[in-house]
């Protein structure tokens, strides 16, 4: 694991608002604390020259600030499609999203979501994607309750609420019929956040002949009796402060190396857990677009 540089933002500086907040908001976000419970903590912190509006305005996502590929881009398509999950809810749905003009097919990626549904921020990364030549889908865990419903909130009560073997079941099936596209390659990618790290560390251990290529950003490893089967190639991002997904790092390294696994593992020095998403202050610009250029380029190595 190599450390990389320190990470910063350019919503309201991470580096005025305490480590201490940003661990009760991982709280709040995971379902460990409620929002009121999170409000009433953070007005507890003493912040010079901030209000506590200022500081859970900063760390709650404002989905209007992570659209870097607009919906109406000419060089992409998308589309919302429907794939059968026998073992799973019988059927799911996400957004699909590919290169415009494709001259011959092109290989795909799975983009899979947090803990709360398909947010706009997942559907841009599915259009960084396809931007970058490649077949995006990104399903939506909701879909068997309607839908991602809008805020984060409902999101993660309605993604508590389904069963969790079933919702992996979606992902193991989505990732299926993705390899599967009449204009795919027969490659696969997967790359996941939080969550969605979870399920692409799921996926390389549950379907380790299919999955070409996973990228998990911070997520934490699939049971332990699953690890053995994780042959790679990973390409796996963590921050440094995040204690709670890093916890299970050792054990899980230790497992790869003794399964002679291709992979490689980076540190952001200073980051958040979600660096990569641009709708809060836990953005980090510098480290979400060196994860990203090397996990672009991890693609291009392993799909091509």
């Amino acid at each position: 694991m190599t450390t990389d540089n320190k990470s910063n933002s350019e919503q309201l500086p991470a580096e005025l608002i305490p480590q201490q907040a940003f661990d009760w908001y991982d709280e709040y976000a995971h379902g460990d604390i409620n929002r009121r419970t999170f409000l009433s903590r953070l007005a507890s912190l003493s912040i010079v020259g901030l209000s506590m509006g200022a500081v859970s305005g900063a760390l709650i996502p404002n989905y209007a600030q992570a659209e870097q590929v607009s919906f109406n881009d000419p060089s992409i398509k998308a589309s919302y499609e429907e794939f059968e999950s026998p073992k799973g809810h019988g059927k799911g749905n996400g957004y699909l999203v590919a290169p415009r003009e494709m001259e011959k097919n092109a290989a795909t990626v799975l983009v899979v979501h947090e803990n709360r549904g398909l947010n706009p921020y997942i559907k841009d990364v599915a259009r960084r994607l396809a931007k970058a030549g490649f077949i995006a889908f990104a399903p939506d865990a909701l879909f068997p309750l309607g839908g991602y419903p809008g805020n984060d909130d409902d999101g993660r009560k309605m993604q508590r609420s389904l069963e969790r073997d079933k919702i992996e079941q979606d992902f193991m099936a989505a990732a299926s019929w993705l390899k599967s596209h009449k204009a795919g390659t027969g490659k696969l990618g997967v790359v996941g956040f939080c969550f969605g790290g979870y399920i692409s560390n799921l996926l390389a251990a549950t379907m380790p002949n299919d999955i070409d290529a996973a990228v998990p950003y911070y997520g934490t490893p699939a049971k332990a009796e699953l690890q053995s089967a994780v042959k790679g190639p990973l390409l796996i991002h963590f921050a440094e402060q995040d204690k709670r997904v890093n916890a299970s790092w050792a054990s899980y390294k230790a497992v790869l190396d003794s399964n002679e696994a291709d992979y490689d593992a980076h540190i952001y020095a200073g980051a958040q857990h979600g660096f990569h998403n641009d709708s809060t202050s836990r953005y980090s610009p510098k480290d979400a677009e060196l994860s990203w250029q090397r996990s672009i380029a991890f693609f291009n190595k392993h799909l091509a």
